[in-house]
């Protein structure tokens, strides 16, 4: 069970990547700085969430 919890963390951090990529991306496209700051923080939330399911994963190793 712990191993499905890992890798749900990981599938999260994947989609928060995904969206903040999208938002920066599109704030670069419309130069607003506030999209991209709010992409940015997804992607750094996405990638603590990968972490996370990695870390989960290896304890249950």
């Amino acid at each position: 069970m712990a191993d499905k919890k890992g890798m749900s963390e990981k599938v999260k951090g994947v989609v928060n990547k995904v969206k903040g990529e999208a938002k920066d991306q599109a704030g670069n496209a419309t130069d607003d700085p506030d999209l991209q700051k709010e992409g940015q923080k997804h992607k750094a939330k996405g990638n603590v969430q990968e972490e996370i399911g990695k870390a989960k994963e290896d304890k249950d190793k």
